[in-house]
């Protein structure tokens, strides 16, 4: 478990989830881009909530190992993290339709005879 410290605020969540939320906010960061990102944190009662975190290029986040017996997982969470992580590292090219060629798609199309 690790406990990320933010904005005054500490919060348990999972290893793989603060490794994910870390990862993106570095991603963001980066592209000088900022997103509200949820993820389960555990309360000191045992309990299990969530918390919001607004993350970008201002982000001062810090996690820091802690001893726990039961690990808090959320393999969706950190799949929409890493997920959303490469996608700002590695942009998908948008498809272009093949059937017309690229040139053609800003000329004029006057006839011509």
């Amino acid at each position: 478990m690790q406990v990320i410290m933010y904005a005054g605020g500490e919060f348990l969540t999972g290893d793989d989830i603060a490794d994910a939320l870390l990862e993106y906010s570095r991603a963001l960061g980066e592209e000088d881009q900022a997103q509200l990102v949820q993820i389960p944190v555990r309360e000191p009662d045992g309990s299990q909530t969530t918390a919001r975190f607004l993350i970008g290029p201002a982000s001062q986040i810090v996690a820091k190992a802690v001893p726990s017996v039961d690990e808090l997982v959320d393999k969706e969470v950190v799949a929409r993290l890493r997920r959303l992580t490469r996608g700002l590292s590695y942009p998908e090219a948008s498809a272009v339709d093949e059937q017309e060629p690229r040139w053609a798609l800003s000329r004029d199309h006057d006839d011509v005879a």
